[in-house]
């Protein structure tokens, strides 16, 4: 039997004349409206009139096909075969059975079929509505049960007054079953009108009242929406279905608007319910929005971008995330209920009593981040005894939460710390989480709460203050600016150096010397530094200028001496500032202008030997004369 994607079974093909007889015109109003087929059927041992089949992105485009062998009633059923796990042909099974020209099935309240498979199993989606465009009308059921018996499935209508031109027939979408695939089959697919089934209630919002604080330029989603009907065999049927079946309404359109995909939003100060109907039955569920008025926006942050691992800003880009609130149920009764305002997101805990923050794919490595910043707004009054405390959880070398090597640390924040509907930045030191001995795989931030109700919470980055710096510098020096005509180079890419200088004398010194590219910048490293020498080919005479000029950075050193040397050796020392590093200059490198006159009573007409003494490992760079 042939296997079939995107083919016609029959197209019914609609042409209009327009016929004008001279000195004759009808009024438009004598017009009769156009008349849609009521035909019921989808599947009745063939594809009715009009019916085309498409395969969903990323399905298996041969999981339907006509079947002659397994049927319900006459001589065909439709056959869908599930891929298995990992199947090149694609990861499930899906797609929608739709016609060209919609249909008026505003005489029916169901759609019924008779479905059995190769094994229990719990199909993912399956309904009508679905016209690979706007899907305006479509209900659907989830997690559908099958065996290997027949059994007829009844997926009642919530409104067929809505669907006077319908496209989607009849769709599904079901994935492996255990990681294994499996087939099942459809047949007598129609409309129906039965008077076994009846309403029982609708929701919005899963039929609960809820309330939220909002803003001027808040929008919101109402979603939680189901319908359920009184079955034959007298059990409760609930099916999913889209906004378009309910009639939205605010009690206060001065305070906010509703449109007829649920979408809210906030344009005044003051208090408005939503509500909405089905069919002109009261929906479970409200919402009520409390208005104040005009949004007062974080702080924008000012750390640099490069010294910044950012989870939730928009300031900054964000590390991947898992997510915000992944709910970790039974014991969370945290909600999210973020919003955007003037694209400005911000995220809204409600009901809170704890809620996590995840990043495990990659984990964040904040071995060379020093703080953990926050910006938290409280909505409601800070009550007595109120807490908030933060844990930052390491998931160890394994990158797994619940290994053997995870470490949590905490950190606490009094409520006479905190801020009543203001914004209030925290700035905490990762040494302050008590416990959180290992930075390099911290995958959860986590949000513990007493006596508080909800909250906001921008901008969560990490960031380095200038406390931590990278044994090794991610960016070259700082390039020079000065004339080449006023300098004398001893070593730097953008200058021509004097010759024959011997950057490694043998001076019975345990420092390793090495020219390595930092950034694509030539850049001499001394490691594990006791004192080293630079020797040159001749003498310089420096005596005609003014500087000597060296970028340098460490992340270890404590003590750090730069030498120059005339012959007998007279040498004169200066200390240099330790560590440099982020913070100090340019991508953490630090940059020094000595006078000359610092190394008196050294010749400066005669200059032999430059000198380094001190510990640490030093990264140097444009070390030159000028003025």
């Amino acid at each position: 039997m042939k296997n079939i994607f995107k083919h016609t079974f029959t197209r019914v093909i609609l042409s209009a004349s327009l016929l004008v007889a001279f000195g004759c015109q009808r009024d438009i109003s004598e017009l009769e409206p156009a008349e849609y087929s009521k035909n019921p059927e989808v599947f009745i041992d063939a594809f009715s009139s009009g019916l085309n089949y498409s395969a969903f992105g990323g399905s298996d485009v041969k999981a339907f096909d006509v079947d002659t062998q397994v049927k319900y009633s006459g001589t065909t059923s439709m056959k869908f075969a599930v891929p298995d796990y990992g199947s090149p042909e694609g990861a499930y099974a899906g797609g929608s059975f739709y016609t060209s020209v919609g249909r008026d099935l505003s005489d029916y309240n169901a759609l019924t079929f008779w479905i059995k498979a190769t094994q229990a199993a719990n199909i993912d989606v399956i309904g009508f509505g679905n016209d690979l465009g706007e899907n305006k009308y479509q209900v659907s059921l989830s997690a559908l049960p099958v065996n290997t018996n027949w059994k007829k499935v009844i997926i009642p209508i919530p409104d067929p007054s809505k669907l006077k031109m319908e496209k989607g027939m009849f769709f599904y979408s079901e994935g492996p079953e255990n990681n294994k695939g499996y087939t099942f089959w459809v047949d007598e697919v129609k409309f129906e009108k039965l008077g076994t089934i009846s309403y029982q209630s609708a929701s919005i919002l899963n039929g609960n009242n809820k309330t939220i604080t909002s803003f001027v330029g808040v929008n919101n989603k109402i979603d939680g929406l189901t319908a359920a009907y009184s079955m034959p065999n007298g059990a409760t049927q609930a099916v999913n279905l889209t906004p378009y079946y309910f009639n939205f309404k605010s009690s206060n359109t001065a305070v906010a608007s509703v449109d007829q995909l649920g979408n809210v939003n906030t344009i005044g100060s003051g208090s408005s319910v939503i509500t909405a109907t089905l069919g002109g039955n009261t929906a479970n569920g409200n919402l009520t929005i409390n208005s104040s008025g005009s949004f007062v926006h974080a702080p924008v942050p000012t750390q640099p971008s490069n010294k910044v691992i950012s989870i939730f800003s928009d300031a900054y880009t964000n590390v991947p995330v898992d997510y915000y609130n992944g709910y970790w149920a039974p014991y969370q009764t945290t909600q999210s209920a973020d919003f955007t305002v003037n694209n400005d997101h911000v995220l809204n805990y409600t009901n809170f009593n704890f809620v996590g923050i995840q990043s495990s794919n990659p984990t964040v490595n904040a071995s060379l981040m020093s703080t953990l910043h926050f910006d938290f707004y409280f909505p409601n009054t800070i009550a007595s005894g109120a807490n908030l405390k933060i844990q930052v959880v390491d998931f160890g070398a394994d990158g797994v939460y619940g290994g053997s090597d995870d470490k949590t640390g905490e950190y606490s924040i009094a409520g006479t710390s905190l801020a009543s509907q203001a914004w209030k930045s925290f700035d905490i030191k990762l040494t302050q989480f008590t416990g959180l001995s290992t930075k390099a795989h911290i995958g959860q931030i986590v949000f513990v709460g007493t006596n508080i109700s909800g909250f906001y919470a921008d901008n969560i980055y990490y960031y380095n203050d200038g406390s931590i710096i990278p044994a090794t510098p991610t960016a070259a020096a700082p390039v020079p600016t000065l004339p080449a005509a006023g300098v004398l180079s001893v070593f730097s890419d953008s200058y021509t150096n004097v010759s024959g200088t011997d950057f490694n004398p043998n001076w019975g010194q345990s420092t390793a010397v090495f020219q390595t590219p930092i950034a694509g910048n030539n850049t001499l490293k001394y490691a594990g530094l006791n004192y080293q020498g630079t020797q040159f080919a001749s003498p310089l005479n420096v005596s005609s200028y003014g500087y000597v000029h060296i970028d340098y950075y460490t992340a270890n050193s404590t003590n750090l001496n730069f030498y120059l040397i005339s012959p007998g050796p007279v040498e004169k020392a200066y200390a240099l500032s330790v560590p440099s590093g982020i913070g100090a200059n340019t991508n953490g490198w630090k940059s020094v202008d000595i006078p000359l006159s610092s190394f008196s009573p050294v010749v400066l007409s005669n200059i032999i030997q430059f000198k380094v003494d001190g510990n640490g490992d030093i990264f140097f760079d444009n070390i030159y004369f000028h003025n």
